[in-house]
């Protein structure tokens, strides 16, 4: 297997920390995003290398075993686990490991993982693939609703279904997507973590969203009926006469999703802001101080 340089990839130092990586990564992946380079190989190629680079770097797991097993990091946890067989074994077998020497790991790894000798014969031990950890940037509108998405991991497309109402940093697991398995065991996972922007005026909590609203001096001393956006939509809604500053309404169901519990919703919270009026024709003007000698 080729060792790919991770760091030099997202052109950075070893010694990055989180924030740098980060900020590296983000601005590639906007340069090489394939739609923005439609039917450019090259900067799809690019593009899989900056994810790759990431997923890796991004996780202080992983990127310990990067730093510590290089092109072998994947199989990190089966490397010290073969060590620990090969001490085993050479205490049960009595020398049956005795062609390898103590520090020996890479061919004692190759033997473990693939061509080995006959005479290890069914001591093959079954490891499970490594976990890969990807990244999911969505807005708020598109989790508002079920919807599938294609996921490019290590180069692999894979279709999704991304039930309505996950929340921002929510991390689910796709079973047998991560790396393959050693020796016939089972593949690893993939973790998906959901990053979650809001570009609506609503403000998410949970299940409910929460919005203010402007209401003219004369609808709130008044009353009246008005027409209120939702999250999808629109309806209409009574104003109670005298209706304060600050007075806050709740619309039943007109809230977020909740995570898979399908045609369940939060509630929708809105919060009237009275508005009061400016540049007074001289008759408002009367008509308010005739108003102000009434009370």
């Amino acid at each position: 297997m080729t060792f790919i340089d991770y760091y030099k990839i997202l052109g950075i130092d070893k010694k990055a920390g989180d924030k740098e990586i980060k900020k590296a990564y983000r601005k590639l992946a906007r340069k090489y995003h394939p739609d923005l380079n439609s039917n450019d190989k090259t900067a799809e190629k690019r593009f899989k290398e900056i994810n790759e680079a990431n997923e890796v770097l991004s996780n202080a797991e992983n990127r310990k075993k990067y730093d510590k097993y290089g092109k072998d990091w994947k199989h990190a946890e089966e490397f010290e686990k073969a060590k620990q067989q090969q001490q085993y074994q050479r205490n049960a077998y009595q020398g049956s490991f005795s062609d390898y020497a103590e520090d020996d790991f890479s061919s004692f790894f190759s033997s473990m993982f693939g061509g080995g000798s006959a005479r290890q014969g069914g001591r093959n031990v079954k490891f499970k693939g490594q976990d890969f950890n990807a990244e999911l940037h969505l807005d708020l509108k598109d989790v508002y609703q079920t919807h599938k998405r294609t996921l490019t991991v290590n180069g692999k497309n894979i279709r999704l279904t991304i039930p309505a109402g996950v929340k921002n940093g929510q991390i689910i697991k796709i079973k047998g997507h991560g790396g393959k398995g050693v020796n016939g065991g089972p593949n690893g996972d993939l973790h998906i973590k959901f990053l979650i922007t809001n570009h609506s005026r609503f403000k998410r909590d949970k299940d409910n969203l929460y919005t203010a609203l402007d209401l003219d001096l004369y609808k709130s001393m008044l009353g009246g009926e008005i027409t209120v956006s939702t999250f999808n939509g629109k309806v209409k809604l009574k104003v109670k006469p005298g209706t304060q500053n600050g007075t806050k309404v709740k619309l039943k169901g007109k809230g977020f999703p909740v995570y898979k519990k399908e045609g369940q919703f939060g509630d929708l919270y809105i919060t009237y802001q009275i508005k009061t009026p400016t540049n007074l024709s001289d008759k408002e003007i009367e008509l308010f101080e005739e108003l102000a000698k009434l009370r």
